[in-house]
């Protein structure tokens, strides 16, 4: 039977339970949605408490209040040197959620670890640190889990597959593209599919989830009996190629610590990712970024068209295709760099901003020596994140504004985000 929790405890934070209690306590648990964005958020974990209370209720409630002043005095050590504390009305709006790492719940105490997730504008405007976090190209993630010589992704639910959607990336500098695990997603993204090299399949399939690479997470669960020790061993790898980033194994006593063990394993793997992404190593894959242009058929002029042709006016020479192309400009010196590194782009005959917005969405005319899709491919080939619509193509450097689809026409483009 599962209580009704008081008013009081929704009006704390709202908890994510990824931990069975112990002692013979309820076990609730709860997915999100993995491809929910998630709310800006500094995160602090392993917050212990030990709290007593007149019932079981009041020694949780109590709980989560002490976790959050703990959190936010670990997270002001870590952002600027020097615990501080506040009030609990202002901690109340700050803290976005409250994660249960593991708890025990008796008749009038409440042993827990925590994880407490603090609002990033907020908490930075408080703490007078810089709240954004400049992040990688999007990243298709593929996680696979091998068990009894079987790998699975999303024909069935895994364990290793809910411990990813427990993770939350916030604070990843990996631009992380998880999947829902509904619809065609078992069918495009399998076992199978991490095997092939072939990049025109692969190119494929991260364009329809709007990503520009791939991260391939395995993790490989062996068990001497069930119920007992189990080993888990991690492989993180990136691309097509499966080009190694990480190895490691790690091992608990029995099965129930396993999505504990898998929680760790993901936190290291993501570091890994992180540090390879700092040193270079995650690198765009230029064959994923390439697609062909189409030829153009080419016909044949007759004397009769030649001779109605005008003869171009001497000095006057336009060469290339226009296009427009939407970026955000939130800065002028956006706008200055933004031109520069299109014009930069051989091919590009010339580049200039035909409708100025700063701070919010200006556009570009871009005059181009072939088509839109070779364009594109220039542009991602230099490291701009590019989306294309009707004859448009909209830009953006990894780690900037959020980036909708282009509009069908530069009059139809948003002032502001």
């Amino acid at each position: 039977m599962i209580r009704r929790r008081s008013p009081i405890v929704y009006g704390l934070a709202s908890a994510l339970l990824i931990a069975g209690a112990a002692g013979g306590v309820m076990a609730q648990r709860s997915r999100p949605d993995p491809t929910t964005s998630e709310p800006p958020s500094f995160e602090v974990s392993g917050v212990e408490v030990d709290v007593r209370g007149p019932n079981a209720e009041a020694a949780r409630v109590g709980g989560w209040r002490i976790a959050q002043r703990k959190g936010w005095e670990m997270l002001s050590k870590r952002l600027t040197g020097k615990a501080s504390t506040l009030p609990d009305s202002t901690l109340d709006g700050m803290v976005t959620g409250i994660v249960v790492e593991h708890e025990q719940i008796g008749p009038a105490r409440y042993i827990a670890k925590l994880g407490v997730l603090f609002d990033r504008n907020k908490a930075g405007a408080l703490l007078g640190v810089s709240t954004q976090v400049s992040r990688s190209t999007p990243m298709l993630l593929i996680p696979v889990q091998w068990s009894g010589g079987t790998g699975r992704v999303f024909e069935r639910e895994t364990a290793w597959n809910a411990a990813w959607s427990r993770f939350r990336s916030s604070n990843s500098t990996v631009d992380y593209v998880r999947p829902r695990a509904t619809g065609p997603d078992s069918l495009l993204i399998n076992a199978g599919q991490i095997t092939r090299r072939g990049r025109g399949w692969w190119r494929a399939i991260v364009d329809q989830y709007g990503a520009a690479d791939v991260l391939i997470a395995e993790v490989q669960l062996r068990s001497d009996y069930p119920g007992g020790p189990m080993t888990a061993v991690f492989t993180a790898s990136h691309g097509p190629d499966r080009v190694l980033v990480t190895q490691f194994a790690l091992r608990v006593d029995n099965s129930n610590g396993l999505d504990s063990m898998l929680d760790q394993g993901i936190q290291r793997i993501d570091q890994a990712y992180q540090a390879a992404l700092s040193s270079g190593q995650l690198r765009l894959d230029s064959m994923l970024a390439f697609r062909p242009v189409e030829a153009t058929p080419v016909e044949e002029e007759t004397e009769e068209e030649a001779a109605e042709t005008p003869t171009p006016t001497p000095g006057v020479v336009e060469t290339g295709a226009s296009y427009t192309v939407q970026i955000d400009t939130p800065t002028a010196s956006a706008v200055n760099a933004a031109e520069s590194g299109v014009r930069g782009i051989p091919g590009v005959r010339s580049a200039s901003t035909t409708s100025l917005a700063l701070g919010g969405i200006s556009v570009m005319s871009v005059r181009y020596d072939g088509s839109i899709g070779g364009l594109r491919s220039a542009l991602e080939s230099r490291g701009w994140q590019v989306q294309e619509g009707a004859g448009v193509l909209r830009i953006r450097r990894p780690g900037g504004g959020g980036g909708a689809a282009p509009a069908s026409s530069p009059s139809s483009a948003p002032k502001g985000e």
